[in-house]
């Protein structure tokens, strides 16, 4: 039987299907449509995504492909308002980028593929039931066949009007921005500076928007931009259908639309008034008209049925958080789904799914939404925390079942926090230093991260986690996580010839000035990237019981 469908090849997805993959769990993935779309929808690749494509072994692939994105160049009524620079700390390993969705998709359909399994286009759902057992899907497949199909666990990433979320009886409480927009993939001839987006907009005497154009700028050579724009009063739904209903089927405004489309003069028109430098548009690849609403559903899943995406929350496109989000939901998911179908974990981990990642969509709809309307730059948060949290380095899930416990200074990186890379480690064979990242990619499972300046300490402390005390949610095994040692910069680094596990010099002191140990300190980082859990050194097998006995059986 198949451990898990996957209903949707978009990013989130193929994101799903790669980790599922990557963790040793059986799955298909099909998507109805025949093939991929060829438009550049969701373009901003966040830091946070390159860190899990990194992990993945997917990052250099997609930097290859990509464009740099520095910041953005903010105009109202035709004077320069603000100038954003996307900066953020030197320990981050990675900036802003911009991958249109095509491209997006085809890295990740590849590496899937490299994985041995293919997506099954022209094969859509038509319906499932669910038991205690498992799951039984209706498939029709791309030759007009109906097929039934047993699976242990759904996952739904087919979009805003998601078949999953609709037949699991879910509610997508939210509502429709009144505007439409048109959305472009053009060249355009002017000058300005490379890797800038452009936001520029008219605010009548009374402070309302009523002209906006934002510009993203686009991998290869020229100055090729996705530009976004209202829509014009000959190209509106009432224009098209005076009285008619706006609204889709099933009541959800997001998304592009077929039938209406822009010519290379709409956008051009908006482009003449609006651009802080003239320009003249050109090799327009494609356009559409689109909607966007703000939603989110009131769970992430029910039994053995989960949602992820667009299929969960939609929003505003302001600072590319959507398909970032829900990449993110697919990593979340993927791992716990994988120590269930092993039976490495009880079932009930799977709740911790909408535990944390449903407070990150509601708090990503809200702020998207906020952005839209009133404008990033209006944002009263400080502009180092404005980074981190588009970058979505501040995503956190401290407080919630899987982060019980502190150890250390509380504004130091507890349990739930992101797991900061930090450079410098060295080993006595290798001759440059490496990045934390370097050390954990392509790990699947745990990681224990040890540390301390003693390289005795070290070596019992990965001897005692060989040897994991019997908790209530049963024995963990040590096949479930690797060990990694760093000795303190203090310590000469001689002192690694003595352990048995991996180990490394922290020999410029990074991992300790971004992680704050306490003395000697034993860190988990979950195969999400996310800390896990923290405690002393000494503690290090008590610490792997009670930790993976709370995987069995959160609370």
């Amino acid at each position: 039987m198949t451990d898990v469908l996957v209903v949707g090849a978009g990013p989130v997805g193929l994101s799903a299907a790669a980790e599922l993959l990557r963790h040793r769990v059986r799955c298909r993935l099909i998507d109805r449509l025949a093939a991929p779309l060829p438009y550049a929808k969701a373009v901003g690749i966040q830091p946070r995504t390159l860190e899990i494509w990194d992990r993945m072994g997917l990052a250099r692939a997609a930097l290859e492909a990509a464009a740099e994105l520095r910041g953005q160049l903010i105009y109202v009524n035709g004077a320069e308002r603000a100038r954003i620079e996307l900066a953020l700390p030197p320990e981050v390993p990675y900036g802003f980028a911009a991958l249109p969705q095509y491209e997006t998709e085809r890295l990740l359909d590849a590496y899937v593929t490299g994985l041995g399994t293919t997506v099954e286009r022209g094969t859509e759902l038509l319906s499932f039931t669910q038991d205690q057992d498992g799951v039984t899907a209706r498939l029709r497949t791309a030759a007009g066949a109906e097929e039934e199909v047993r699976v242990g666990y759904l996952l739904g990433c087919d979009g805003a009007h998601s078949t999953v979320r609709k037949q699991l009886g879910l509610t997508f409480e939210g509502g429709a921005l009144p505007e439409e927009y048109m959305l472009a993939d053009v060249e355009a001839d002017w000058d300005l500076p490379y890797g800038y987006g452009v936001r520029s907009s008219h605010v009548t005497a009374e402070g309302a928007t009523d002209d906006l154009l934002v510009c993203i700028p686009l991998p290869g050579s020229g100055h090729r931009y996705r530009m976004s724009m209202l829509v014009p009063p000959e190209l509106s739904a009432e224009a098209a259908d005076p009285g008619g209903d706006r609204e889709p089927g099933d009541g959800v405004a997001h998304g592009l639309e077929g039938g209406r489309a822009p010519e290379l003069s709409h956008i051009q028109a908006v482009v003449d008034r609006l651009a802080p430098a003239p320009a003249t548009l050109s090799r327009m690849r494609w356009a559409s008209i689109f909607r966007i609403s703000h939603r989110i559903v009131d769970s992430y899943g029910d039994g053995r049925v989960f949602v992820a995406g667009d299929a969960a929350h939609i929003h505003p496109p302001t600072g590319a958080q959507g398909m970032n989000t829900g990449i993110q939901d697919a990593c979340n998911l993927a791992w716990k789904l994988a120590l269930v179908v092993r039976g490495e974990a009880g079932p009930a981990l799977l709740a911790t799914y909408d535990a944390e990642r449903r407070p990150v969509g509601e708090e990503v709809v809200g702020r998207t939404v906020r952005h839209a309307t009133q404008g990033m730059e209006n944002d009263p948060a400080d502009p180092r925390t404005i980074m981190l949290r588009e970058a979505q380095l501040l995503v956190a899930y401290r407080g919630g079942p899987l982060a019980r416990s502190t150890y250390g200074p509380a504004d130091a990186p507890q349990p739930g926090d992101r797991a900061p890379d930090c450079t410098g480690l060295t080993t006595p064979i290798a001759t440059y230093p490496s990045r934390l990242l370097d050390v954990l990619r392509g790990h699947t499972e745990h990681v224990l991260l040890l540390y301390a300046a003693d390289p005795a300490q070290l070596a019992a402390a990965a001897a005692g986690g060989g040897v994991v005390r019997e908790a209530d949610g049963g024995p963990a095994t040590e096949g479930q996580w690797q060990t990694v040692a760093i000795l303190a910069r203090e310590a000469p680094p001689t002192g690694l010839d003595v352990l048995t596990v991996a180990g490394f010099h922290d020999a410029e002191g990074e991992f300790a000035r971004l992680y704050r140990p306490d003395g000697p300190t034993g860190f988990v980082i979950r195969p999400d990237g996310q800390l896990g859990a923290r405690f002393p050194l000494a503690a290090t097998a008590a610490a792997l019981s009670d930790y993976f006995a709370a995987l069995s059986a959160p609370e």
